[in-house]
């Protein structure tokens, strides 16, 4: 099994001076935090389609066994609200994010709070999503003619591609779409907002998603030790192919046993600058190396 801890986002004003050393140049932020742990989200892709350049710039900047996971655009999520879909994720994963190559990660697609769950819309969006990055390249070829020029559709290699779904609408607590989700091989994202929005730990796919957005407050407090060992059990259990008694699950029912499964948390507690220290101390606690290993060694827990 592997295990990734890892946080949202690295380049964050507060940080300068406190997670990064004194006088580190901003170029060189990705190479440090890529240094700490050995996952990041990428979430510059949410807000508007990057280039091949940028893509292909963050692959050279990590090291050896570093993996991004990529947080897909909010014009599919929040303005087309998942409808008429095909055009925009052909416009997303042509914009680049093939030259990551071994270090793409999983892809995350997180909704809007204003969105309630449709069967109908979701079935047509997660059928469209492919599942190896052949398949998806074949769906980025299919991109609008905007995108000349600015594409990248080389693929090194066919290797899986994993997608995570983050609700925050109380509809989605709903044993549909767990069915849903589980058709398809999409991970239900467990996602811990301090109460704001929904936290549902149904086990819908081969691998777990976690984004730790904070304990008391959203974005801004941090993980006490407490908290950090009630999480390092349950990402311990579901790594193991199980899952924690205590389950928050829309379905009621425990998921699919499996042998193993991977597991990535990432924490995006930003704002007080907890995110890189609460990721670390849950690697310790998870006994977990410091740094990033060969993907020829998975990491243990």
């Amino acid at each position: 099994m592997a295990i990734r801890i890892g946080i949202s986002g690295w380049r964050y004003a507060p940080w300068r001076g406190v997670f990064y050393p004194e006088g580190l140049a901003q170029k060189d932020e990705l190479a440090y935090a890529s240094h700490q742990v050995p996952s990041i989200e990428l979430n510059g892709s949410f807000y508007s389609l990057q280039t091949p350049g940028r893509y292909a710039r963050w692959h050279a900047a990590t090291p050896r066994g570093f993996l991004f996971s990529v947080k897909a655009p909010r014009y599919v999520t929040h303005t087309r609200r998942l409808r008429d879909a095909a055009a925009p994720v052909a416009n997303f994963l042509a914009s680049g994010v093939f030259e990551l190559k071994e270090k793409l990660g999983p892809i995350l697609w997180q909704l809007p709070p204003s969105l309630p769950f449709d069967a109908g819309v979701l079935e047509e969006f997660l059928a469209l999503l492919p599942h190896d990055t052949e398949a998806a390249r074949r769906l980025a070829r299919r991109r609008e003619a905007r995108m000349a020029g600015r594409s990248s559709l080389a693929t090194d290699a066919c290797r899986p591609l994993r997608h995570a779904l983050e609700v925050r609408h109380p509809g989605f607590a709903d044993p549909d779409c767990i069915a849903l989700l589980r058709r398809h091989g999409v991970a239900l994202v467990v996602a811990d907002t301090a109460g704001k929005w929904p936290l549902l730990e149904d086990v819908t796919a081969d691998f777990m998603y976690l984004r730790l957005h904070g304990d008391k407050a959203i974005y801004r407090s941090g993980y006490g030790d407490a908290a950090l060992r009630r999480w390092a059990a349950r990402i311990r259990a579901w790594a193991r192919g199980a899952e924690p008694d205590d389950a928050r699950r829309a379905d009621g029912r425990a998921g699919p046993r499996a042998r193993r499964r991977d597991v990535y948390c990432y924490f995006d507690n930003d704002v007080k600058v907890r995110a890189p220290a609460d990721a670390r101390t849950l690697m310790k606690m998870l006994g977990l190396p410091m740094a990033p290993v060969d993907p020829d060694e998975p990491s243990e827990g």
